[in-house]
């Protein structure tokens, strides 16, 4: 125990650096509740949790404690889809409107499903304002989709597909196999991996769910009116970021309606251990324990640099690679053949095949950075992350 917080799990003795600089962040950053675990060619070397599932620090966070991880959701629709191209049932160089028809219209029609995996495809929200409440509901929003013009020439700048993402290529899912994407990878990779992860949470499940903290700084705070950035964000509404959105946003996001909605972008529930068992069979090449998610050819894939330089979302520049990001000034990773993703408040996943390492990192005290520095563009606050991995890299 230090500074009164009692660290559980398991943690090889070399890493106890780690686990300090784990430690550390909730005297730092006003840590709530956290999970770290760590992989090593597919083993774990830490595995471990801390703090409460609460606001008041009522309810102490266990080790089944899940929550929802926002993006790095991302990371497991994009290992469904890169499975289904694996299979030959999707193409990444088909349009989307191959697998869904009605897409391909007012100018959508060249968007190509690798355009949706690498944020260019032009659709990252929607024009349309629209009632919290249709947000959940799904054929609402898919044929949105269908009447969404996009903002720019699919395939020529990046700009974060936030929500899109989720809803474009899990109509395409539904299309080719009949099944929800959540379901897709359900029966694909949580059940033969045994990991606790779920896209939409059953009601029988949610005892476990932590609650969401939202930061004590809201986007409007950082973020300039009518930007594109602006419009990426708050569409779908004013109801994002106006006034006291992001905490309306985020007390929205711990109801039971949207705990069980199936968007496979950003309604993922899981902890650090159960997303480390997924990522890490990326960083073994796409096998671990027997079980295959992907070849290395199509890990290749994944790799392939989608977008590189200043995109609608960070100003210093991104590198999207087919659903997952790369290396770049955000990530400042010298191994190349490293994919990684966060998720909206401070989760982050890194998974580094060169060292077959994975460091993921999950928590429900949600961060942004200061106006000053938000402003910048770097909005999410990956400073806990950050200082994690960092620390983890020093070690090996």
């Amino acid at each position: 125990m230090s500074n009164g917080i009692e660290i559980k799990g398991f943690c090889n003795p070399q890493f106890k650096a780690v686990q300090d600089v784990f430690t550390e962040n909730f005297e730092l950053f006003d840590e709530v509740g956290a999970s770290l675990a760590v992989t090593l060619n597919g083993k774990f070397v830490m595995d471990i949790w801390a703090g409460y599932t609460d606001a008041a620090k009522a309810r102490l966070w266990e080790e089944n404690t899940i929550v929802c991880v926002f993006s790095i959701t991302k990371i497991m629709t994009s290992i469904c889809i890169l499975m289904l191209v694996e299979r030959d049932i999707l193409d990444l160089n088909s349009p989307v409107s191959k697998y869904w028809p009605e897409f391909g219209q007012n100018g959508k029609e060249k968007i190509l499903i690798k355009h949706v995996l690498g944020h260019t495809a032009g659709v990252p929200s929607w024009d349309e304002l629209f009632p919290r409440e249709e947000f959940l509901n799904w054929e609402k929003m898919v044929k949105l989709l269908v009447k969404q013009k996009p903002w720019w020439e699919p395939g020529t700048m990046g700009g974060y597909h936030a929500f899109t993402f989720g809803f474009i290529l899990g109509e395409v899912v539904k299309r080719v196999t009949g099944k929800t994407l959540s379901t897709f990878f359900k029966e694909n990779v949580a059940q033969t991996l045994d990991a606790d992860f779920t896209i939409g949470i059953p009601i029988e499940y949610q005892k476990r769910v932590a609650d969401l903290i939202p930061p004590d700084i809201p986007f409007n705070d950082v973020l300039e009116e009518g930007s594109i950035i602006y419009k990426i964000l708050g569409i779908p509404s004013g109801w994002t970021l106006g006034g006291d959105g992001t905490k309306e946003f985020v007390k929205f996001c711990n109801t039971r309606a949207f705990r069980e909605f199936d968007l496979p972008a950003t309604n993922g529930f899981g902890n650090a251990r159960s997303v480390a068992r997924i990522a890490s069979a990326i960083t073994c090449g796409g096998n671990i324990d027997d079980v295959h998610l992907l070849s290395q050819k199509t890990l290749n894939e994944a790799l392939k640099e989608q977008f590189n330089g200043k995109g609608y979302l960070f100003v210093e520049g991104i590198r999207y690679g087919t659903g997952f990001g790369l290396p770049s000034d955000i990530l400042p990773i010298k191994n190349p053949n490293t994919l990684f993703w966060t998720g909206w408040g401070g989760c982050s996943c890194i998974m580094d095949m060169d060292a077959k390492l994975c460091i993921s990192y999950m928590m429900n005290k949600m961060r942004l950075e200061s106006p000053e520095v938000a402003r910048k563009n770097k909005f999410v606050s990956y400073s806990r992350a950050n200082r994690i991995a960092s620390s983890v890299y020093e070690v090996l």
